[in-house]
């Protein structure tokens, strides 16, 4: 199995570059969602769940961008790549809002659908942002 997995590797150069930009968004994306639940909590404590939620976001989203930009992908902080990172995460935040509600609706409860909302997102906030950050370069 090792053999098949080295040979897949040392096949795939491609995935080289990805392979570590995966781990690292998974650090950024850890520290990120960490504030931006945190920040969601307590906001619940005085808003709604869609107020706190889109509170969180917001303060994630700062955080995100140049964790994302310096740390994820290595590069520089450019209008162009902060206008994309801008864009991706409209249409994230709109994918997130829908699922948090639709899991509320399903009666998951305000805490459990926030988590349950991050952690369904992941995958496509990844390729996104690798959109703009590798494809528009």
């Amino acid at each position: 199995m090792r053999n098949k997995l080295l040979s897949f590797w040392n096949n795939h150069p491609q995935w080289h570059k990805d392979a570590g930009r995966i781990m690292r968004f998974g650090v950024t994306g850890s520290l990120s969602t960490g504030l931006h639940y945190c920040a969601y909590l307590l906001a619940l404590l005085v808003f709604n769940a869609t107020i706190s939620y889109t509170i969180g976001y917001g303060v994630g989203l700062v955080f995100n961008y140049f964790m994302t930009t310096h740390f994820t992908f290595k590069k520089q902080s450019s209008k162009k790549n902060a206008a994309g990172f801008l864009a991706s995460h409209i249409i994230n935040y709109l994918l997130e809002i829908g699922l948090l509600n639709l899991l509320m609706h399903f009666d998951f409860g305000k805490q459990l659908a926030g988590i349950m909302t991050l952690v369904m997102i992941v995958p496509i906030n990844f390729l996104l942002l690798r959109f703009v950050f590798v494809k528009l370069k």
